[in-house]
This record gives C-alpha cells, structure tokens and sequence, in this order.
C-alpha cells in the first residue's frame, strides 16, 4: 500500500519533518514504513496497517505547523504513542489557552469525553492513573472559560496531604507554606498563560490557589473551581467541598482511587462521592485508563508494573486464605 503527503511550503516541511529529518525516521522505525521525502513530498509504502498509522501522524503534524506550532521529537513520540494505541490520531478539539501557538487538545479519546463532559456538567468527577492529563486538561478548560470571560475567577484547591513523607513545620506565609502541595497546578497554570499573566490574576484573585481545608464557608459564584488530588479528601471534606458550589459555577474534581495517602482507616472522600453521586442529572464521573496516558512511554509500563504486582500480591494472600493458617501461624 501506498499513500503520498503534500506540503505546502518550506517552512511546513521543516516543521514537519523535522532537525535532519528526526521525525520522520521516528516515524518510519515506529510503524516499519518505507518513507521517502523529496521537495514537498513525503511517500509512505508498506503494510496497508502501518501506512495508515503513518500517515495519520503526518496529518497531525501537517495541522499543528498550519497552526504555527513549533513541533519537537517529544509531541511526535506522544502523537505516535496515542495512535499506536487508538489507531487514530489526537481529538480535533482544541482547548483555547493565553499562551501564542501552544493550543491544547485531547489526545486520547478518554481525554476528549472527559472534556465534553465538563463542557456539559456543572460537577464533574474523573478519575484515572498518573498521567492521563485529569489535572492539566482541567486546568486548560478553566483557563478557556476564563478567556472567553464565562466565568469571573478560577479556584485551584488540593488537599495539604503528605504523600508518605513528614514535611514538618513549613517556614513563610500561607502561599510558602502550601506551595509544594499545589505546585502541579501552578506548573499548569504556566504552561497556559505565562508567568507574568499568572501573577497579576492571583493577585486580583482572579486565580486562586486554596488548600482544601480553607473553603470552609464559602461560596463561589461565576467560577470554575478544580479539586485536585481528591482522593485524599476525606468524606467530610468532600462534602464541605461540594457544597460550596455557587451560582452558574461549575465543579470538576480529579484523583487516582490507587494513590491515596489519608491514614489507615480513613475512606476516600472521592470514592464515596462517586458512588453517592453517580447517576445525578448534571454530574458526570469520567474514568481515565491506562490508554490515557501521555507522559513519557515508560508511565504507561510503571502503572501497568504495579497494576500487575497488586494482583499477585491479591491473589497471594487470597490463596493463603484459603488454605488455612501455616504451622508457623498456628496459635
């Protein structure tokens, strides 16, 4: 089979292709195509499979150049990952942020539902393995929200949980204090709209970045507020939380159920909000899965480890169960 792209400039073909053609032997090793570019052309030759999954890389790198995206080796092995995977290329969808020729988009079609289903809900859950782009995305359609003036402010809130580690008693003011916690979001934030913009909208509280345990009485109107890390909220914090959703606001909580750090014997405050609230015309719960993932490839093979090696140590104990206490066990 066979299939020949055309370009539309020289500007086009060294975006495309890439410096001294990286992503086009990136595409050719990873699909096992026969790839041949001359001036403004690129053919593609092999099995009618691997021709296609070529191809649709190359449309999407055609795209993103029409958009004045400059395109590096890491988006190309993302592109070719995702349509590895799904066989087709990253949603035409794009997020509009403040930051010139970096748009956003689904790359997965999970990423892609879990946006329409905030574009649709007023609270939205989502669930998912690190990765999956539950923080980022979130971030990217408050940030939209925020420029096409939907809304008045955006709400940053996570749980000042410690992930296994005592951080002790924390010099500065509250921002110094609770900055290691919500650092992902501001990294996000950054990402989006510049550092300078980020500064002057968290200054007119226009951005918000709150530990979850100070939105206790309040209420928040015209606002997109994002709870990040949620799954280490307890019920009565998420309760707290939910509840300080105002008027023509919308809610959109995110955590990975597998990552949680509150102490033993305490339930997952997003677990038992899903369950409860699942079903409720308005609320959406989105779940992420390993197919989701768009970090570097070897996320995917770590989440895949665990997974694995939490189902042997499951079935393990699950045989000792069975088979009654060993003699080394007997009272």
């Amino acid at each position: 089979m066979e299939r020949t792209i055309q370009l539309e400039s020289d500007v086009q073909r060294r975006l495309v292709f890439g410096p001294r053609d990286r992503h086009l032997r990136m595409i050719r090793e990873a699909f096992g195509v026969r790839l041949t570019a001359r001036d403004d052309r690129v053919r593609l030759a092999g099995k009618s499979d691997a021709v296609e999954g070529a191809r649709t890389v190359l449309d999407e790198l055609v795209r993103m150049s029409e958009d004045g995206q400059v395109i590096n080796a890491g988006e190309v092995q993302q592109i070719i990952d995702t349509v590895g995977r799904s066989g087709r290329g990253p949603a035409l969808k794009q997020i509009e942020v403040f930051t010139a020729g970096r748009p956003v988009r689904p790359q997965t079609p999970g990423q892609l539902a879990y946006c329409e289903a905030i574009e649709a809900n007023d609270l939205v859950f989502c669930i998912g393995p690190a990765g999956t782009g539950k923080t980022y995305l979130a971030v990217a359609m408050a940030v939209q929200a925020l420029k096409h003036e939907q809304i008045k402010r955006v709400a940053l809130v996570r749980p000042a949980v410690e992930a296994g580690e005592k951080l002790g008693y924390l010099p500065g003011d509250l921002e110094a204090k609770v900055n290691p916690y919500l650092r992902p979001l501001l990294d996000a934030l950054h990402d989006m709209m510049g550092f300078k913009q980020v500064r002057a909208y968290m200054e007119t509280d226009v951005i918000e970045i709150v530990p979850l345990a100070y939105m206790r009485g309040r209420t928040l109107n015209d606002a997109v507020i994002i709870l990040d890390e949620a799954q280490n909220s307890t019920t009565a914090q998420m309760k707290m939380f939910l509840t300080r959703m105002g008027m023509r606001s919308k809610m959109i909580v995110t955590g990975d159920i597998t990552q949680v750090d509150l102490e033993a014997g305490q339930e997952s405050g997003l677990v038992d909000a899903c369950n409860k609230l699942a079903g409720i015309d308005g609320i959406e719960v989105v779940e992420l899965a390993r197919e989701d993932i768009i970090r570097h490839r070897l996320v995917q093979a770590i989440v895949d480890a665990y997974e694995q090696g939490d189902r042997g140590t499951e079935d393990r104990s699950e045989r000792r169960r069975r088979a009654g206490p060993t003699s080394g066990e007997q009272d």
